[in-house]
């Protein structure tokens, strides 16, 4: 079984500060997901799916809110299920959107979403009052991600973005890495909105899913925004699904990687390179993704190590020490 890829803390760090400033305690969701503050303390820390999906969850039960009272008004729960009712039988995803910005006028305390029709790409917004503070900057985060992973659960196909804007400035570079593979472009920081850029072609897919499929997908919300990766299919999403197939796949060199997904080993370098990454980058995400999936489930430490191919539990140790900053007794 392989384990879906993990979250920064940052976006739940973020979230509980700005509760705090607006007089809301999280740490019951906190509690809830089982994040230690000082894993939440550490800028580059993990989090799974399923952590940020309970204390998401649970942050929805303590304000009332979907956007976690964060938003221009109040997001009573319910809210997007009666949005998404109103989009799944649209005929393709083109109709879908449309729909969700007729909805989105008659819903005041929503975030304004604005629909942009060009030749070759349509263009996607949020629309925030200004300036970008850090209350904005969560609401921007959450709301592209949902859009766009929404919107592939629709087709039930990767929805193919030729840009992400974002107007607050770049974090640092090893968050900044995570918006690019997110949403499978490299994100522009610093620019004057908030938006997704989408391929027409995307815009011709058909809808998939029904409104029984809708009931399974909300219930489950967020988790399936958290742990898809918008069925992507990049080079480096190919090359990290071999990588979790197992413990071959992770010792697999590059030309039987690329071997495996039928070019040469100089072109998947090259491919891998314009996407921002590398194999040695993409094998140690899988490892440690995989490492920090394991010791939620309780699995002891020799165990992870060797299951996950190191040569003694001191070499594991050292190795989630540097992705994580934090001992794997300290993680847990």
């Amino acid at each position: 079984m392989t384990a879906p890829a993990t979250i920064p803390s940052d976006f739940v760090r973020r979230s509980v500060v700005l509760a705090a400033a607006n007089g809301v305690d999280l740490a019951p969701a906190l509690d809830a997901a089982r994040i230690s503050r000082a894993v939440l303390a550490h800028p580059h820390a993990r989090l799974t799916p399923e952590q940020v999906t309970r204390f998401t969850q649970k942050t929805w039960e303590l304000t009332g809110d979907e956007l976690f009272g964060l938003g221009p008004g109040p997001v009573p729960r319910g809210t997007f299920r009666v949005m998404c009712l109103t989009l799944i039988h649209c005929r393709d995803l083109a109709q879908a959107l449309e729909r969700m910005i007729e909805v989105n006028r008659v819903l005041p305390t929503l975030p304004r979403l604005r629909l942009t029709p060009g030749p070759q790409t349509t263009r996607l917004e949020v629309v925030l009052p200004e300036p970008c503070d850090d209350k904005t900057r969560v609401i921007i985060d959450f709301l592209l991600i949902l859009l766009h992973r929404f919107a592939a659960w629709l087709v039930g196909g990767r929805v193919r973005l030729a840009s992400v804007t974002v107007p607050y400035g770049e974090p640092d570079p090893v968050l900044a890495k995570n918006y690019d593979a997110i949403f499978g472009v490299p994100v522009t920081f610093d620019s004057d909105g908030a938006a997704l850029e989408i391929d027409n072609a995307a815009l011709r897919s058909p809808i998939v899913q029904t409104e029984e499929t809708l009931e399974d997908y909300l219930r489950e919300s967020p988790n399936l925004m958290m742990s898809e990766r918008d069925y992507d299919s990049t080079a480096a999403s190919q090359v990290r699904r071999i990588f979790e197939s197992g413990i071959e796949g992770r010792t697999a060199t590059a030309e039987e990687v690329a071997e495996m997904l039928s070019v040469s080993a100089p072109h998947l370098r090259r491919l891998l390179r314009q996407e921002g990454t590398s194999l040695g980058q993409l094998r140690e995400e899988v490892l440690r993704d995989t490492a920090i999936a394991g010791l939620r489930r309780g699995e002891p430490v020799d165990a992870l190590s060797a299951r996950l191919g190191f040569s003694e539990p001191s070499a594991f140790r050292r190795a989630f020490k540097r992705w994580t900053g934090k001992t794997p007794r300290a993680y847990r």
